[in-house]
């Protein structure tokens, strides 16, 4: 049962807090909601981050989840526990604050370090019995709240887009060749810095991490390239860098758009989808960001996709 938002955020804080002030005997003190969604809602007091779990998480899924991330303390930040805690009947996760990328900054944006934590991920053996991956599954989910949302002109092509993308990216078959460490929801909201404020950077969010295709993680960055919102020196730095560093997910040079292409497209959809629906409950129209993503959509959905996987493995 999922508890009321009044009696979970109190808790997480006094937990937070509790946890803090048990690290360090000269805690700063203050406490701050960082997020509060369906998905996740997470606050900090001092040095520490409570995170409660989307409700439904899987006890062992996550508990593997985590051994992950503290069995790579160098890619991953190491939470402070090796197991959830059930709060008010959610599963709730301690961590130590990382200094996050500054979204008022885009000039700093660390696009080689999350590369080549990306790569250093792919190249990691995963662990008997991690869970797949969960990207095609939330991209599902995005879709699933656009149906339920209501009408409004832009689904129709963001909904065409997502019928021509194969199943397994759809999340209704497996991953192909899915035996990559992956993280599953890369983007630059994923990295912070630790020891905070300057430390190296590191991958964080293991709600989605697990087995499957490597190309999944470059293609959120590979969207915004290929809809025009990311300027393409970034994306060079971005691909250089995970090439560099020998990762897996595309071919050592030459064209990566044959494994890219299919991944690109399911997170094109998702977020054309997600921002749909989000404009819908509003009640207000897309803006020009929204709409730059159901365009391509549009485009999508008369281009078959570029089915060849051979390097996404």
């Amino acid at each position: 049962m999922t508890p009321a938002p009044d009696l979970l955020i109190p808790a997480l804080t006094a937990r937070a807090q509790a946890t803090a002030h048990a690290r360090s005997s000269s805690c700063p003190c203050g406490a701050a909601t960082l997020a509060d969604r369906p998905d996740g809602t997470v606050v900090r007091h001092g040095d520490t981050v409570a995170k409660a779990h989307p409700p439904g998480t899987s006890p062992a899924e996550l508990t593997s989840r985590l051994a992950v991330a503290s069995g790579h303390p160098g890619i991953l930040l190491p939470p402070l526990a090796p197991a959830p805690l059930d709060l008010h009947g959610r599963l709730v996760t301690l961590w130590p604050y990382g200094t996050p990328v500054d979204p008022d900054d885009p000039d700093a944006a660390p696009w080689e370090a999350a590369a080549t934590l990306l790569a250093r991920l792919h190249l990691t053996p995963a662990p008997e019995g991690l869970p797949p991956m969960r990207g095609p599954a939330k991209a599902a989910r995005a879709v699933a709240r656009l149906r339920a949302a209501g009408a409004h002109p832009a689904a129709a092509p963001v909904l065409r887009a997502w019928d021509t993308l194969p199943a397994w990216a759809r999340s209704e078959s497996p991953s192909p060749g899915a035996t990559t460490l992956c993280h599953g929801d890369l983007h630059l909201g994923q990295l912070v810095r630790h020891p905070a404020p300057a430390g190296p950077w590191l991958l964080i969010d293991v709600d989605d991490l697990g087995v499957g295709v490597p190309a999944w993680d470059l293609a959120r960055p590979a969207a915004w390239y290929a809809c025009g919102l990311l300027p393409p020196d970034e994306w060079a730095r971005f691909l250089t860098a995970y090439r560099q560093a020998g990762g897996p997910a595309v071919p050592a040079d030459g064209d990566p758009w044959p494994a890219l292409d299919t991944p690109a497209r399911a997170l094109t959809v998702q977020t054309a989808a997600r921002a749909v629906a989000k404009a819908v409950a509003a009640g207000r129209p897309l803006d020009e960001v929204e709409q730059a993503v159901v365009d391509a959509c549009d485009r999508m959905a008369t281009v078959p996709p570029q089915l060849a996987q051979e390097h996404a493995k």
